[in-house]
């Protein structure tokens, strides 16, 4: 009788193992990463992550649960000595809000635009049973899957930045990993209002009204200036914005010559400065002062200062409030009710549940926020 009984409960005790693996095996789903790689994951298990690459943290961070975190890169754990520190002085609204809890967690690689390769010991050493990328490598992100024996997830971004359809897909993709969906579409839903919203205060403006507009400063791997710009800025597009530039070889960030921006001057209406580009334009301006001469909205103190966008990749929040100050600057009537500082503290709620208005403008390489320049004092 006894041994009846307990080959009942072993039976009865493989039945539930065999249960729970059934239900496992059914919760796995099949996803198709960012490069195009299909990925095996179990949707809401996974309690160690750890992210990798340039921006794969800060996405990670919009949607995903931070006390999951098992490891972090060095750029991003602000407590060590020796570490990347270029973007330092910028304001990355992730590390504003959760660069604290960085400080305690372990290292998972080096990490920074001069690190451009995974490191796999140190990322085994933070046990993850999930990472997430950005090195958009195949034959790379597959080998180091096989080597962690974990999930290697690729995210993507794009050129339309927070507005970019792999930003959202990437969303996406983490809301469904994290059995964060609901998140993911809010956010995602909140940015396409935003981005409606601005469009249709804008959309009626005749072309022959509108000034001629010059962005630069815009970030490529820190090699930036009053040079750097693209005839196909994003945040213009959205805005209604006229772009005094065209003709260029392509729509990528990209210098022009010292001579196209002479030739441009005369019809430069207004001048928007990405921040980023302060701490390389100043030294220049100090040699020739009178570097901006030719520029008609330098002369008319038509200039605004964004804030800097792309730092370890994009801050994707940043490049949403741009729009706005952009818009604001450009079209200052159809946005008088625009309040900046409000208008952050609403869009980094919506990314991080906190107001952050303050700390981004107080970072150093913020300059105080988002301002119109003055162009009699601001150089020197």
């Amino acid at each position: 009788m006894k041994n009846q009984k307990l080959f009942s409960l072993l039976a009865a005790l493989v039945m539930v193992m065999m249960c729970a693996l059934t239900v496992q095996a059914a919760d796995e789903v099949t996803i198709t990463d960012m490069i195009g790689r299909e990925v095996t994951v179990v949707p809401g298990v996974y309690r160690r992550v750890v992210c990798i690459g340039a921006g794969a943290l800060r996405m990670y961070s919009y949607i995903g649960d931070m006390a999951l975190l098992s490891g972090v890169e060095d750029i991003d754990n602000t407590s060590l000595a020796e570490r990347p520190k270029m973007f330092d002085s910028v304001a990355r609204p992730y590390m504003l809000a959760y660069g604290d809890s960085f400080t305690v967690l372990p290292s998972c690689g080096v990490g920074g635009p001069n690190a451009q390769a995974a490191e796999a010991e140190k990322i085994l050493s933070c046990e993850p049973d999930i990472v997430i990328s950005e090195y958009e490598d195949v034959e790379k992100e597959d080998a180091l899957q096989e080597q962690l024996g974990v999930p290697v997830i690729t995210l993507k971004s794009g050129p339309g930045a927070v507005f970019d359809e792999n930003f959202y897909a990437s969303l996406r993709m983490l809301g469904v990993i994290f059995e964060k969906e609901e998140i993911a579409e809010a956010l995602i839903n909140f940015i396409e209002s935003e981005r409606a919203e601005i469009g249709a205060r804008t959309a009626d403006i005749p072309d022959e009204e509108k000034p001629s507009v010059y962005i630069c400063g815009l970030g490529n791997w820190g090699t930036t200036n009053h040079l750097m710009t693209s005839q196909n800025y994003i945040s213009f597009n959205v805005a209604n914005v006229k772009n005094v530039v065209s003709g260029l070889d392509s729509n990528a960030i990209q210098p022009i010559e010292e001579e196209k921006f002479v030739a441009l001057g005369e019809d430069m209406d207004i001048m928007i400065i990405d921040a980023a580009a302060v701490k390389n334009i100043k030294p220049l301006f100090a040699e020739s002062p009178d570097m901006f001469d030719t520029a008609k909205a330098w002369q008319n103190g038509n200039v605004y200062l964004e804030m800097a966008y792309n730092a370890y990749y994009t801050n994707y929040e940043i490049a949403l409030l741009n729009t706005w100050f952009i818009a604001k600057s450009v079209y200052p009537d159809r946005f008088a009710d625009v309040d900046m500082t409000a208008k952050t503290n609403e869009v980094t709620q919506m990314f991080f549940g906190q107001d952050l208005a303050e700390q981004i403008a107080a970072a150093p390489s913020s300059f105080g926020g988002y301002q119109k320049i003055d162009t009699e004092t601001f150089f020197n």
